[in-house]
């Protein structure tokens, strides 16, 4: 009786084997003619008996599996995660094949990537870079790239991952670059590899062959991490990654600016001022720079300070327009008081006089805010703001025809802007 049940078992055993062997010829059939969706059909016929399979017939599976949802390329991404894992089972069998393999699919990867890129669709083509970098660790440019075209589309959390595992790894992206000397035109090329560099040097197109070690990217990183965590109003996380950005590169005021902006955000103008003032030291011929102090002294009711600043800025730029209405604005701010007091007084002699007084010194501010105004407008003839306040100043003056010759410049630049 003994006997009878192990030669059942063994007749089902050998069935099983049997069955599984049939499909996974079914599916290695399908693979070879490229019918992709009957290979998946009898890899789930095959999937039936995975529990019992020995070791070698599992890798056999895992293997084709990797190979069907690959599809040579036209496996959608979801796809190509299934082949990863499915490489990612196997245990001891084709260990030439699976890295042949992941190459194919890493390079499938990077022709879409590159493709979507071209085509400017940079969230398509980072999906294809991040699985890219799935299949080939080793290549953190891949992940890199990733991250560069998610910035690109402002998808900022899949930006930061990326960013944020690019700083664990210790990524920097430099490179040997090859380089030589183009003959006809005396310029520095640098060439894709050392090969193709030396055949450049062998027919004499270039000469002077050298080397030099590309720029690296962490300061690219630890700067875009913060700006990332500045566009999520996360302030605290965007100071102190500012910090770690700034210690890369601390001689880049574009980066210290950023910081200071961030301050600003935070309503810290003191930080914010103290910042823009060593960026001046940093970059003392820049007018943006003097002309934001100037704001910041304007809004703190430092006229004077103020004044220093717009002054400077149109020193160093002399079109700077904006230098120019401030200063008009800073003029024409003290307006406020002389009318308060106008409206105040009474009607004796003795305010009759006063009247008159601040009449004529309502009337400087006017003259001397004339030449800034006019300036703008010279640089920027199409400012209506510029355009408007000399009008009104021209008929409160009672500077009849220069009021109807602004006034038809209004007309001109409100009917062109309808």
């Amino acid at each position: 009786m003994n006997k009878q049940i192990i030669i059942v078992l063994a007749l089902v055993v050998c069935s099983f084997s049997f069955s599984q062997k049939k499909e996974l010829k079914a599916v290695e059939k399908a693979i070879k003619g490229t019918n992709f969706s009957e290979a998946k059909a009898a890899l789930t016929q095959a999937e039936a008996f995975l529990d019992v399979m020995d070791e070698k017939t599992k890798d056999k599976y895992y293997f084709l599996k990797a190979q069907a949802y690959y599809s040579e390329g036209s496996g959608s991404l979801k796809d190509y995660d299934v082949a990863l894992k499915s490489l990612n089972e196997v245990q001891s069998s084709y260990s030439n094949e699976i890295p042949e393999l992941k190459q194919k699919m890493t390079n499938s990867l990077l022709t879409k990537g590159n493709k979507a890129y071209e085509g400017k669709d940079f969230s398509k083509a980072s999906k294809f870079f991040e699985k890219a970098y799935g299949f080939s660790k080793k290549d953190t440019v891949y992940l890199y790239y990733a991250a560069a075209t998610a910035v690109n589309v402002q998808e900022f959390d899949r930006a930061l991952k990326f960013y944020e595992e690019l700083k664990k790894v210790g990524y920097t992206g430099v490179t040997t670059e090859y380089c030589a000397i183009d003959v006809s035109t005396q310029k520095e090329e640098v060439f894709p590899n050392k090969q193709m560099r030396d055949i450049s040097i062998k027919t004499k197109t270039h000469k002077d062959p050298f080397e030099k070690k590309s720029d690296s990217k962490k300061p690219e990183i630890v700067k875009n991490v913060a700006l990332i965590y500045v566009s999520q109003g996360n302030n605290e996380k965007a100071i102190e990654a500012m910090k770690d950005a700034r210690a890369e590169t601390p001689d880049d005021v574009n980066l210290l600016l950023t910081e200071a902006n961030i301050y600003f955000k935070m309503g810290n103008t003191e930080k914010f001022r103290s910042l823009l003032e060593e960026a001046t030291q940093m970059d003392p011929e820049n007018a943006e720079l003097q002309y934001n102090l100037g704001v910041i002294a304007a809004d703190s009711g430092e006229d004077a300070r103020a004044k220093q600043y717009y002054d400077k800025a149109i020193e160093l730029d002399p079109n700077y327009i904006n230098a120019y209405i401030n200063l008009s604005a800073l003029i024409l701010g003290k307006e406020e008081s002389i009318i308060k007091e106008m409206n105040g007084l009474g009607t004796s002699a003795a305010d009759d006089r006063r009247y008159e007084e601040l009449r004529k010194e309502r009337q400087d501010l006017y003259r001397k805010a004339v030449p800034y105004l006019s300036k703008a407008l010279n640089i920027e003839p199409e400012n209506l703001s510029a355009a408007k306040t000399l009008m009104n100043i021209y008929s409160i003056l009672g500077e009849t025809d220069k009021y109807k010759e602004m006034k038809g410049i209004v007309e001109a630049i409100e009917a062109s802007a309808n």
